[in-house]
């Protein structure tokens, strides 16, 4: 069974069990905010990640917030990639020239064999070329493979500046510091080389539209001192920060956990397993964190059912596009405060559409 009704001119559709939970949450009376929007590498769901040209489209479809992952080159540059082994998002493994270049590392514990952007130079790196990460699911975005240089964050700030001036309203950006205690290891210090950067860009101060995040504890630790500017911790089901082998996620999310993580960062940045059930329903979090004083943003919304919880996948097949609308009704219903997302203009409609004051007026 399904139920139609009517939210700002735009008619949704719901099925009897998302109904059920958006009215139960509904229910719990709880408050549910302005919901920012985090390009997540960009529109990833629609170009290659992390290219300028997914963060140009994020920013015309409305994200609040873009969201480049850093790494490092070997002569100091940041630049922004999933992750410091490239072969994944780049035609790295194509190029001839560099095929000394590929080894193994054990990086966060892991060991991992590729190459990596910390033993090219930017010069070599501007030789790559982007591609699609994920194409089994997103064949049409391997139609752009092979058109995109790896961009530097200095080119996503100038990017987001020009954005500013052709659009007239601010936009933010949210970096991610990728491997950061494996990379100070390595001898690459890339909390000092995001504060530098932050402070050259005038980026430092807590009114700037600026979130740092990390999955690591002693970065965060380090940027507190440094800069103003709000942080984030990363947290994720069955894992524990790189830089503190002994702590767990689950368990530094107890009340006593997040008072702690309240005293270095301002928000969590949670995989969307641990606030909410396969069901929709919140597993206590969110509450638990706002009741530290912590924002929580959510990661990742996007629309094929390989990502989706249950409630909302719809059709059969990973790639199929499940109820990506219903997704953010459900968290914006639930009190997350941000969400990330590889399709911001799903999303923004969809934060738009879910206007909860507004919807209780709502005859279904």
């Amino acid at each position: 069974m399904t139920t139609t009704f009517s939210a700002f001119g735009v008619k949704i559709r719901l099925s009897a069990a998302l109904l059920a939970v958006l009215l139960g949450l509904a229910a719990q009376s709880v408050t549910a905010g302005e919901l920012l929007v985090i390009a997540h590498r960009g529109a990833s769901g629609e170009r290659p990640e992390h290219t300028l040209a997914a963060f140009e489209r994020a920013i015309d479809q409305g994200a609040d917030y873009i969201e480049p992952d850093l790494v490092v080159t070997s002569d100091n540059i940041l630049v922004v990639r999933h992750e410091n082994e490239l072969s994944d998002t780049t035609d790295v493994a194509a190029h001839e020239e560099f095929a000394d270049r590929r080894r193994s590392k054990t990086v966060d514990g892991e060991l991992v064999n590729g190459w990596f952007a910390e033993d090219f130079t930017l010069a070599e790196l501007r030789t790559l070329r982007a591609r699609e990460r994920i194409p089994g699911l997103r064949p049409a975005n391997a139609h752009f493979d092979g058109l995109y240089p790896v961009p530097t964050l200095a080119e996503v700030l100038q990017l987001v500046r020009a954005k500013e001036a052709e659009s007239g309203r601010r936009i933010g950006i949210y970096p991610e510091l990728k491997h950061p205690t494996f990379l100070l290891e390595q001898g690459f210090d890339i909390v000092d080389l995001l504060v530098t950067a932050l402070r050259k860009a005038d980026l430092d101060d807590a009114d700037d539209l600026v979130f740092v995040q990390s999955f690591e504890v002693g970065p965060l630790q380090r940027l507190n001192r440094m800069v103003e500017v709000p942080l984030v911790l990363l947290v994720k089901p069955g894992a524990g920060p790189a830089d503190e082998p002994a702590m767990r996620y689950e368990e530094m999310l107890t009340p006593s956990g997040l008072a702690e993580i309240a005293t270095y960062a301002d928000a969590i940045g949670a995989d969307l397993r641990l606030l909410l059930t396969g069901d929709g329903v919140p597993t206590g979090t969110i509450a638990a964190a706002q009741g530290a004083g912590l924002k929580v943003h959510v990661w990742t919304l996007r629309h094929e059912n390989a990502f989706l919880p249950p409630i909302v996948q719809r059709g059969t097949g990973e790639s199929a596009p499940g109820d990506l609308a219903g997704l953010v009704g459900i968290v914006k219903a639930a009190g997350v405060d941000g969400v990330f997302t590889d399709h911001p203009a799903v999303v923004v409609r969809a934060a738009e559409r879910w206007d909860y004051p507004a919807r209780r007026a709502v005859t279904m």
